[in-house]
């Protein structure tokens, strides 16, 4: 059945007329009618571990919680994602790949938002600091066997991989991983300038929550998140929770950065849960604080993840003068679109002949946004009247 909607573009702040049918927008007019919402591209989150207290990285991730959280998603206005599985071991991380293909395989909700999985480690720096919340003792050198078996496992759907660069083997995996189209970013690291350019040369193309992931105190400069950032070919995830990174930060990352600036969650399972001390299969205590921040018990300069979902780090990033309302969406749309070749079937944008996922939101005062409808297929999944 073919069904319109009338909105505000998200940049240009024109009222637009959708119209859409099999799941499909067959056209966008500019019209004089008024509108009072506003309309955007649907969210896309390439970094999520968890939310909503539904974990994708325990040894109990079933398909019914990878389905949940695609409820939960939607509920904040993503439609499409990258679910994440973090450093384990070998036995957890496969339990959880597989699972997330068979969630895929037997959801049709589920593997329309899913990309495909990004896999954060094991293969990253092992000192404190680059290592992060990650576990100490599942960290592990590079092995193309062993990624051999998430492929297997997830029956072709690893879309990502996050490693450090400066590890044994590194390099040649990044090689190799270009055969199978996987976009490598460079996270958990400290590495050398050296390093960095070598594995941009060997084809990473990303780099993971850059600025974070790193020491609490390292040499002004050389280091590796300069290297990073003045790298023109790598695109940059970015957490805009306001603890992973100052805004004043956050703004030059994504001044340099440009088109290839992408915002990301990091959401953990305990986005969404009310504050207090949780044990984690990961770690076994973080503390989630009344603000949202959510840290390492024994070393709170450690973030354990973020607990803020994708949308109200966008009105964050916003408020806190980084980028514009529109620019914000952006880079939570069409840019991680383009860095994964969706953008060329109308992902991450509302035109004829993408995709009818979009959403709907009022735009607040401070620069937040109010989400009131996600439509994903032309139909609506989530609405604020019901």
């Amino acid at each position: 059945m073919r069904k319109q909607w009338l909105g505000k573009h998200w940049l240009s702040g024109d009222t637009i007329e959708v119209v859409a049918e099999a799941g499909k927008v067959l056209s966008v007019t500019e019209t004089n009618q008024p509108a009072e919402r506003w309309i955007a591209p649907g969210l896309i989150d390439v970094q999520l571990n968890g939310i909503g207290g539904y974990d994708l990285n325990g040894l109990d991730t079933s398909v019914e919680t990878v389905s949940h959280i695609v409820d939960v998603l939607h509920q904040g206005g993503i439609t499409r994602f990258c679910p994440t599985i973090v450093t384990g071991t070998k036995e957890r991380m496969l339990h959880c790949i597989r699972t997330i293909r068979e969630a895929c395989e037997t959801n049709p909700a589920v593997d329309r938002a899913v990309i495909g999985i990004h896999v954060e480690g094991p293969f990253i720096a092992l000192e404190d600091g680059p290592r992060g919340a990650h576990n100490r003792a599942w960290v592990r050198d590079p092995d193309w066997r062993e990624f051999l078996e998430w492929h297997e496992a997830a029956d072709g759907r690893i879309c990502k991989i996050t490693l450090a660069p400066e590890k044994p083997g590194a390099i040649e995996m990044i090689r190799r991983l270009q055969d199978y189209g996987i976009v490598v970013s460079i996270g958990h690291t400290a590495a050398s300038e050296e390093h960095i350019q070598t594995a941009v040369g060997a084809g990473a193309r990303m780099s993971t929550h850059l600025g974070n992931g790193a020491h609490p105190y390292i040499k002004r400069h050389p280091n590796y998140i300069w290297a990073q950032l003045a790298e023109d070919r790598l695109w940059a995830g970015l957490i805009p929770d306001g603890f992973h990174l100052p805004a004043s930060t956050l703004k030059a990352m994504i001044r340099v950065k440009g088109r290839k600036a992408i915002l990301t969650s990091d959401a953990v399972s305990l986005a969404g849960m009310p504050p207090g001390h949780y044990h984690t299969h990961i770690n076994d205590n973080v503390v989630l604080e009344e603000n949202g921040f959510l840290h390492l018990a024994e070393t709170p300069d450690i973030l354990a993840g973020s607990a803020t979902p994708l949308h109200i780090g966008i009105g964050r990033a916003v408020k806190s003068g980084c980028c514009t309302l529109g620019e914000a969406i952006n880079m939570a749309t069409l840019h991680p679109a383009e860095l994964f070749g969706l953008d060329k079937d109308g992902i991450g944008k509302i035109e004829a002949g993408s995709p009818a996922d979009f959403i709907f939101y009022e735009q607040q005062p401070d620069g937040n946004m109010q989400l009131l409808e996600t439509v994903v297929g032309g139909e609506t999944v989530i609405s604020s009247e019901s």
